[in-house]
C-alpha cells in the first residue's frame, strides 16, 4: 500500500501552469528537475526555454523533450537583453547558474512580474574571490544582506523563491519538522507554530542550541580520480566557488567567544559570524546515522545565516535566544581527493571537471539536520536515499543531485501557489507542503537520536587543550 501511494504521489500534477517558463543554466540540477517539471506541473514542453553558457551534457535531454535551448552567457551587459522579451507578467524564471547575479535576476522579475527561483545566491564573476573585497563581502553573509535590502521594495510583488534547493532550502522544512518531532517526544506541544516568534521560542524552550545541517555523500565510481581532474556528484564550479569562500556559521547566543580566527560583520543582522579561512580547509566534528562520527567541512551556505537569523529572540533590542547552525559536509570520496588537490595549488581549479552520475556503481547520500542540546541530547531528521532507489525515481540524476530538484520543484510550485509574496526565503515557508512534494523523492526520511557529542573520544590518543564549555578555543588542532 505505501509504495502505491508513493508511485501515485510520483506522478500527481499538483498546478498548472500557463505562462513561459526561462531555466538558466542546465547543469547537473537542470537536467534533473526538467522531467519532474514536466511531469508535476501541467505544462507543455514549448513553454520553456534553457539558456546556458554551456551544454556539458543535457542535449539529448532537451531534444528528447522539445525544449528549446539557447547556448549563450548571460553577462552584466547582456541579462536583459536576452531575458526582457521573453519574461512577462505572469511568466517564471527558474535560475540554476552560476556567475549570474541573483539580486539583478530578481529586480528584473519583479519588474516583469514575473516568478523567480534560484539555490543559492549568486553573483557576478569575481564576487566569491576578488582579492580586493575584504573577506567579509566575499562571504554569504554578505550576499543575502544584499537581498533582503530588496524585500521591502517589492513585498507584495511576484514571488521569488530565494536559495530554495536541498541546502539551502530543504534542510530549513526538515529543521521545523525535527522541532515538532523532539517537542513531541519530550512531551512539549507539538502543534507546529504558525509565527516566526513562535518557532523561535519552541526552539529556545526545548533548549536547542547547535543545528548541524549534516550530510556525508558516500556514492563512488568504478573510474579512479585522475590528477589535474576535479571529480563531484553535483556542481563542480558551485562547489569549488562556495569552498572558496570563509567558513560561515550563525552564531548561537550560548556561546562563550569567538573561535581564534572568528569576526563579526559590521553591518546587517548580526546572526551569524565567518573565519578568516576558507571553507575547503575546516574541518567539524559531526554525526549521521548510517555514518556515525566524521568529519564535515564547514562550507558556506545562505542556511547557516537564515536559521539562525529566523529563530533569532529579541527583548527589545537585545538578542535573548539563537542557536549556533552551520553546514558540516563530507562530499563523495572522490571530491575529497579533488579538494586536497586544489588545497595543495592554493585553490586554483583544475582544468579538467568530471560529473558522475550515470557511471555512480555505489552509495548513498545521506542529508539531515542534527539538533543538539535538548532533553534526549542529539536528534537527526533526513533523507538517506542510495542510487539504486534514485535511478528507479527519475532519469539523469544521483542520490545528490535529487535532494537538489525535488526542493527546487516544491519551490516552483509553491511559488505558483503563492504568487505574490515578494522575495522569501525557505525558513518563511510552508514547510509540510513543501515536504510533501519532497518525500516521494528522497527515500527513507527518517529520525533518529543519538548520546553523540562533538567533544565524544577527543583527546585520548594526543591532548587536546578544549574548554568543554567553549569548544571552539581549540589550541592545538586544526579540526574545531
Amino acid at each position: 500500500m505505501a509504495k502505491k501511494v508513493a508511485r501515485k504521489a510520483r506522478n500527481n500534477k499538483h498546478v498548472a501552469f500557463k505562462g513561459r517558463m526561462v531555466m538558466v543554466g542546465f547543469g547537473s540540477i537542470g537536467q534533473g528537475v526538467l522531467p519532474l517539471i514536466l511531469r508535476h506541473i501541467r505544462i507543455k514542453p514549448g513553454q520553456i526555454t534553457i539558456i546556458t553558457d554551456e551544454m556539458r551534457g543535457g542535449v539529448p535531454e532537451a531534444k528528447r523533450y522539445g525544449v528549446e535551448f539557447i547556448e549563450k552567457r548571460l553577462t552584466r551587459a547582456n541579462y536583459r537583453s536576452m531575458l526582457a522579451g521573453r519574461l512577462g507578467k505572469g511568466d517564471f524564471l527558474v535560475n540554476l547558474s552560476v556567475e549570474v547575479a541573483s539580486t539583478a535576476l530578481v529586480e528584473l522579475c519583479q519588474e516583469k512580474g514575473a516568478l523567480y527561483i534560484d539555490t543559492c545566491i549568486e553573483p557576478w564573476p569575481g564576487g566569491y574571490t576578488d582579492p580586493n573585497l575584504s573577506v567579509s563581502l566575499r562571504s554569504n553573509y554578505a550576499l543575502r544582506e544584499n537581498m533582503l535590502k530588496l524585500a521591502p521594495k517589492y513585498r507584495s510583488g511576484p514571488t521569488a523563491v530565494i536559495a530554495h534547493g536541498a541546502n539551502p532550502g530543504l534542510v530549513s522544512h526538515f529543521v521545523k519538522q525535527a522541532l515538532v518531532n523532539v517537542a513531541r517526544d519530550t512531551g512539549l506541544e507539538a502543534k507546529p507554530p504558525t509565527t516566526r516568534e513562535g518557532w523561535g521560542r519552541l526552539a529556545r524552550r526545548l533548549g536547542v542550541k547547535v543545528i548541524h545541517i549534516a550530510e556525508r555523500d558516500t556514492q563512488v565510481s568504478h573510474r579512479p580520480k585522475e590528477v589535474g581532474e576535479f571529480v563531484n556528484t553535483w556542481s563542480i564550479d558551485g562547489f569549488v566557488s562556495e569552498g572558496s569562500q570563509p567558513a560561515e556559521m550563525g552564531w548561537g547566543t550560548h556561546e562563550k567567544g569567538l573561535p581564534v580566527d572568528g569576526a563579526r560583520h559590521a553591518f546587517g543582522c548580526g546572526a551569524a559570524i565567518y573565519l578568516n579561512r576558507p571553507g575547503l580547509l575546516t574541518r567539524v566534528r559531526t554525526w549521521t546515522p548510517l555514518e556515525g562520527p566524521f568529519h564535515g567541512f564547514i562550507i558556506t551556505h545562505n542556511e547557516s545565516i537564515s536559521i539562525a537569523d529566523y529563530f533569532t529572540l529579541r527583548e527589545g533590542r537585545k538578542v535573548v535566544y539563537r542557536p549556533t547552525v552551520h553546514y558540516a559536509y563530507h562530499p563523495c570520496d572522490q571530491a575529497i581527493m579533488s579538494m586536497h588537490e586544489i588545497a595543495g595549488k592554493n585553490l586554483q581549479q583544475q582544468k579538467r571537471q568530471r560529473l558522475i552520475v550515470e557511471e555512480i556503481t555505489e552509495g548513498r547520500d545521506e542529508l539531515g539536520v542534527l539538533l543538539m542540546g535538548h532533553k534526549k541530547g542529539a536528534y537527526w531528521y533526513g533523507s538517506q536515499l542510495d542510487i539504486h532507489e534514485t535511478r528507479r525515481l527519475t532519469p539523469y540524476n544521483n542520490a545528490t543531485s535529487i535532494q537538489v530538484c525535488a526542493p527546487v520543484l516544491s519551490g516552483i510550485i509553491w511559488a505558483l501557489e503563492n504568487p505574490d509574496r515578494g522575495i522569501v526565503e525557505a525558513d518563511e515557508m510552508d514547510f509540510d507542503r513543501n515536504l510533501e512534494i519532497c518525500r516521494p523523492y528522497l527515500g527513507p526520511v527518517v529520525g533518529r537520536y543519538s548520546d553523540w557529542t562533538p567533544l565524544q573520544d577527543r583527546g585520548v590518543l594526543f591532548p587536546e587543550a578544549v574548554d568543554a564549555e567553549n569548544p571552539w578555543q581549540f589550541k592545538n588542532f586544526r579540526v574545531v
